[in-house]
């Protein structure tokens, strides 16, 4: 309690907040200061709306007498909340830990679906004497993979950020972080440091070397595990070291030292990085409004490499994480083993570059061409650098990425005369019109004319990746696929992998075509039945797109029910998806999708009419397949009904009311019927519906008379026999005396 107190002192005393967000937090104050003084058995204070004291002198006795009244009801619910609370949180992992954990703490993260880390680096001490690149980012070491995006800090060869305004201003929020995240055996926060300069530190007169190179230096590591599991002091205000670590050799990849470092611990110097950190709940627009003293404007957001455990609505996201991996360059003509340096850059089909479409990390601007770390007369480097190609959704179709391989020189006179040695290339959208697939690919190395590797029209007709000349049947061999001055190169090879984080493209065919069935309306009936066999994790990114489809398909038929039962078991298959345990968190998406996106004035016909159908063949005894799914999806199937009632009524001032009341009558009568019904088949079902049906009670009274909606329950318990379905017939009841209809009686 007192963590929040201080917390939300902070807050107010920041004075960033807006007015509303002030009186509400002022209330969360008082409020916790009066459940405080209870617990202590203090003098219980009174206060108005706005939590202000109450002057007795001004306030009747009658007046004070029923705030006294409604302060301590407020704070007896209070109590037993947090009881309960208590009681639901398991304590015991947290018995061997030698500090003392902060129980309210974990409580909230184990209770929210979305956690931030905080990261405020302080200083950062390392003899380079020239510019740096720090690449900050979260390290699962056990599965050796990057976690989050880097975020990106130049520093100065005088030792402070190249940007001056950034001193002491270096924060970064990684966000994005789920359950699934909290739960890893190990995170460490790594952060790897490219020097920018000459190829070797020693050589000294500047202007016989070629400069602007980026070298491997070495890498900081700490484990904080406990920090982000919520069991070790979190404090934004202690400052924690975490050492550096040099390359030593060639072949020190920054990514192999990595996991060197994690297994060992040597002597940095006193070299390295000087952050404090703390864990925050919530995702960046909820620690914005939670933590304004630490999340302001000028916080750098580090996405998770992949998405969030819940999408909201309004979430757009359209990134793409390319991964350098690893090459193998043979040496030809050469006497050494080539310094490879990797170019690359995002084209259009006429082979123009792009401009500010990739991004080296959170905190950095766009650039339009990257260039790889650098290492000396290595054979097979293993660069592992990762950065993110942003690019408009309606040029995605056009572009790919394009990587020329260089030879780079120390020298800068021999430099300069370097050209580019080979190419490759990827296409970021498949010909089907899906999104490149995630993972690792094995890039074709295209050698020829330097001049002819900037000619779109002459590599776009060669095959790209291994696997696409292999699905062709083609043989290799020096001199085959010759095209326009290029051929492929069998000796040398080059590896990338790709991760698509995006709210708008999807890598799954069935559900591109449902998304955009416009385009192919024929093949619309084939969509609807496909949808039922995507991926649940690829529906539930796209749900306010998919449901977007689904009503638009609707309307767009409102006079015909052509599509009306395949849009339906469509609905109450995603329904079904979020109750699974799997996607429950998207529960708070799909009700701010209802409240706030949904728009289908006239589906409340059609989805009444569908499930009175339903309700009515089973009724009878005869088969229907997806009845059982409709019961246990009545919940949210109602709240569509209303919520596109609700807007019908709105938009033509309470038009049709006694229509959808006798429609509303006859959907509960043929529920009724279903209770009376005597097939076996049916008993299933009674008790799905005596489970389910309290659950649309609070929405179905927001727009029908409460009177007759009592008698229709009334009817619908007493048409089952007395004997039948007794112990699920007062569970069912006791569902409806708590619900807000029965309170109105």
């Amino acid at each position: 309690m007192m963590y929040d107190l201080m917390e939300w002192r902070s807050q107010l005393l920041s004075g960033t907040l807006p007015k509303d967000e002030l009186k509400e937090l002022k209330q969360k104050v008082t409020s916790k200061i009066d459940y405080g003084n209870k617990i202590l058995e203090l003098d219980l204070i009174v206060r108005d709306e706005d939590g202000n004291i109450l002057d007795p002198d001004k306030t009747s006795v009658i007046s004070l007498f029923h705030a006294h009244e409604e302060a301590t009801n407020k704070i007896t619910e209070r109590i037993k909340e947090e009881m309960t609370e208590l009681h639901t949180i398991d304590l015991s992992s947290f018995e061997q830990s030698k500090d003392q954990p902060d129980y309210a703490s974990y409580s909230r993260m184990s209770s929210s679906p979305t956690h931030s880390l905080y990261v405020f680096v302080r200083n950062f001490v390392c003899r380079i004497g020239e510019d740096a690149e720090l690449f900050m980012s979260l390290y699962d070491p056990q599965k050796l993979t990057i976690i989050s995006e880097n975020y990106l800090v130049r520093w100065g060869s005088k030792g402070f950020p190249k940007e001056i305004d950034m001193l002491n201003n270096l924060k970064v929020v990684f966000t994005d972080l789920g359950n699934k995240d909290l739960s890893r055996d190990k995170v460490y926060l790594v952060c790897q440091i490219v020097r920018v300069g000459r190829m070797d530190l020693k050589d000294t007169n500047s202007k016989k070397y070629t400069q602007g190179l980026r070298r491997p230096f070495g890498v900081a590591v700490m484990d904080i595990t406990d920090i982000i599991k919520g069991k070790a002091e979190s404090d934004e205000e202690k400052q924690h070291f975490i050492p550096f670590h040099p390359v030593v050799a060639e072949s020190d990849f920054l990514h192999s030292l990595l996991s060197k470092i994690t297994a060992s611990k040597g002597d940095s110097g006193g070299q390295g990085l000087w952050v404090t950190m703390k864990m925050l709940v919530g995702d960046v627009i909820q620690t914005r409004k939670d933590y304004p003293h630490l999340v302001d404007r000028t916080t750098v957001v580090a996405r998770k490499l992949g998405f969030p455990e819940i999408i909201m609505p309004g979430d757009i996201r359209n990134d793409i994480y390319i991964t350098l991996l690893y090459g193998d360059f043979d040496k030809y003509n050469k006497t050494t083993q080539r310094s490879v340096e990797v170019i690359m850059c995002v084209c259009d089909e006429e082979g123009k570059t792009i401009p500010n479409a990739v991004c080296l990390g959170a905190g950095d601007k766009p650039v339009s061409e990257y260039r790889s770390v650098l290492y000396y007369q290595v054979k097979q480097p293993r660069w592992m650098e990762t950065l993110k190609v942003a690019v408009p959704l309606e040029d995605m179709q056009r572009v790919h990425l394009r990587f020329m391989f260089r030879h780079r020189s120390s020298q800068e006179s021999k430099d300069k005369g370097e050209k580019n040695f080979a190419m490759a290339y990827i296409r970021l959208m498949k010909e089907d019109g899906t999104t490149l697939q995630d993972g690792v690919h094995d890039l074709l190395v295209l050698k020829g004319d330097s001049k002819k590797m900037e000619d779109a029209s002459a590599y776009l007709t060669l095959p790209s990746t291994r696997l696409h000349i292999e699905n062709k049947a083609a043989t290799l061999s020096r001199n085959s696929s010759i095209v326009g001055g290029l051929s492929v190169s069998t000796r040398d090879a080059f590896y990338i992998s790709t991760l698509v984080c995006s709210t708008k493209l999807t890598q799954n065919v069935g559900l591109l075509g449902l998304l955009k069935w416009r385009m192919k309306p024929e093949l619309l009936q084939e969509n609807l039945e496909k949808l039922k066999i995507v991926d649940g994790e690829e529906v539930v990114k796209f749900l306010q797109d998919t449901l977007d489809a689904l009503f638009n398909i609707m309307m767009e038929h409102s006079h015909s029910n052509e599509y009306d039962i395949l849009v339906f078991d469509a609905l109450i298959y995603i329904i079904g998806l979020i109750a699974d345990r799997k996607f429950q968190h998207f529960n708070a998406v799909l009700e701010a999708y209802i409240q706030q996106h949904f728009s289908a004035t006239l589906a409340y016909k059609k989805l009444m009419s569908v499930l009175k159908t339903y309700l009515d063949i089973s009724s009878r005894g005869e088969q229907c397949e997806p009845i059982l799914r409709t019961l246990k999806a009545l919940e949210y199937v109602f709240k569509f009904i209303v919520r596109s009632r609700t807007l019908f009524s709105q938009l033509y001032e309470g038009k049709e009311q006694t229509e959808f009341e006798e429609s509303m009558r006859r959907l509960f009568e043929s529920i009724n019927n279903l209770m009376k019904s005597q097939h076996k088949t049916t008993i299933l079902l009674q008790v799905a519906a005596l489970k389910y049906i309290p659950s649309v009670l609070h929405d179905v009274e927001m727009v029908f008379d409460a009177k007759l909606l009592s008698q229709l329950l009334y009817e619908f318990y007493t048409c089952i026999p007395p004997v039948k379905l007794q112990k699920q017939k007062v569970q069912s009841m006791k569902e409806i005396v708590r619900s807000n209809l029965f309170k109105k009686q």
